[in-house]
């Protein structure tokens, strides 16, 4: 792609070679055990290749596990210096498999399960209004909007205030206050609308009201240790900041409707939340909907022990009625409020659908989700996969969509469906 190709797409810089840029954790790729050729594991390589080469992504991390085994663990690009805007003469950082990266809204996956182990624990029910364990979140008309409203995108709150200053998102209480003060579209929970930032706020002072502890805390006793995580925190300590992947708005600016759109749901411009996402004061904050950082090996861990039903090396994270609960469709496919595109959702996650779905062709069984739309984490159940791809690019629109969805299909073409009685139990 020639210099004035990159500037008007905002792209970065692609070498002719790409093994140069590639890296392979060869140790932690076992195809062989799961029964997955390495023609199959070849052509999900390529996939991720050819999204590099549309330049919108400067790093990408890639993690596939089938059958508990994982197939496919490689890193390509830099984790800083190559975005579209920094100098010939930058330093350029090579992104490897242990780069930690922001999940973005993958966030909203752990944040859920961990309200639904609250739930197994016996300290909230998910059918509570949230005013019961908070009772000052019943001001302005929200008194009988529940947990479980909050966790399907359903709680009527969907965004901050317009004219909110962007510090205000690292000041847990300012949010909190602010979010009390709001007064609710609607509280029926009758039409999803996706609360981008908001819910993880709510969900987090609901954790920490009945725990008594920080949420960071109750990740790190119930799924980070117990799961051996390296990363996987909300944030990450001030004196990992230069390990963390920079993130980068790249790809056409988005124009009207769509930069509506991108406004509506994010609360700023696609060049704002690029400088937002760099400002160590997000990077350290806690802000449970949109910034826990790991790799994508981690995340394919997390859904790996949920499609094993809860267990994670011999060990119970938490029940497989929690999960059961956790992926169960609440309410029908209906177009979102926010993005204006049709979504199914269960409490907290992301779902498939069949013919296809937001996880590809004959999908049902998949659930999962989205990082700031790049970022795609999922788990199918009827082809035993848990897939992780992380990136550093945040595109809207532009020439990447094709290679993007390629690779969602390439996943699920060369990991068919499987017959039901050797899918995992919670495909049932």
């Amino acid at each position: 792609m020639n210099r004035l190709a990159r500037r008007a797409l905002h792209t970065c810089r692609i070498p002719a070679d790409l093994e140069t840029v590639s890296f392979r954790d060869a140790a932690g790729e076992n195809p062989a055990a799961a029964g997955v050729s390495e023609e199959a594991v070849e052509a999900i390589w390529r996939s991720v290749q050819a999204m590099y080469r549309t330049g919108v992504h400067p790093g990408i991390q890639i993690s596939v596990r089938h059958r508990g085994e994982q197939v496919l663990h490689r890193a390509i690009g830099h984790a800083s210096g190559n975005g579209p805007h920094d100098p010939a003469d930058a330093v350029r950082v090579p992104m490897t498999t242990d780069t930690p990266i922001c999940y973005f809204s993958a966030s909203k996956a752990v944040t859920a399960l961990l309200i639904h182990m609250l739930a197994e624990q016996g300290l909230v029910n998910l059918m509570d209004p949230v005013s019961y364990y908070c009772p000052e979140f019943a001001s302005a008309g929200k008194r009988t909007i529940t947990v479980h409203q909050i966790l399907s995108h359903r709680g009527g709150i969907p965004a901050i205030p317009r004219e909110t200053p962007i510090d205000v998102l690292w000041d847990n209480d300012e949010i909190w206050r602010l979010l009390c003060a709001a007064r609710p579209v609607e509280v029926d929970g009758a039409k999803v609308a996706y609360h981008a930032i908001t819910g993880g706020f709510v969900l987090q002072r609901v954790l920490e009201r009945v725990t008594g502890d920080t949420i960071g805390n109750y990740l790190d006793r119930h799924l980070r240790q117990p799961m051996g995580m390296k990363w996987f925190t909300y944030g990450i300590a001030p004196e990992h900041l230069t390990e963390l992947a920079s993130n980068y708005a790249t790809g056409p600016t988005p124009r009207f409707p769509v930069s509506w759109v991108v406004n509506r749901a994010l609360g700023g411009d696609i060049r704002t939340v690029e400088r937002v996402t760099n400002d160590p004061r997000f990077q350290e904050s806690v802000i449970p909907a949109g910034n826990l950082c790991g790799t994508a090996e981690e995340m394919s861990r997390f859904f790996q022990m949920m499609l094993n039903g809860g267990r994670w090396n011999g060990r119970r994270i938490c029940s497989e009625l929690t999960i059961r609960r956790a992926i169960q469709q609440f309410g029908s496919l209906q177009i979102d409020r926010t993005m204006l595109v049709p979504m199914r959702f269960s409490a907290g996650m992301m779902l498939g659908g069949n013919p296809v779905g937001l996880w590809g062709q004959q999908s049902r069984h998949a659930f999962g989700h989205v990082g700031l739309i790049n970022k795609l984490c999922w788990a199918d159940a009827a082809r035993d996969i848990s897939v992780s791809l992380l990136n550093t690019g945040f595109p809207i629109v532009g020439h990447h969509l094709p290679a993007l969805a390629k690779f969602v299909y390439t996943v699920c073409d060369r990991f068919p469906l499987i017959p039901e009685h050797r899918r995992p139990a919670i495909a049932a």
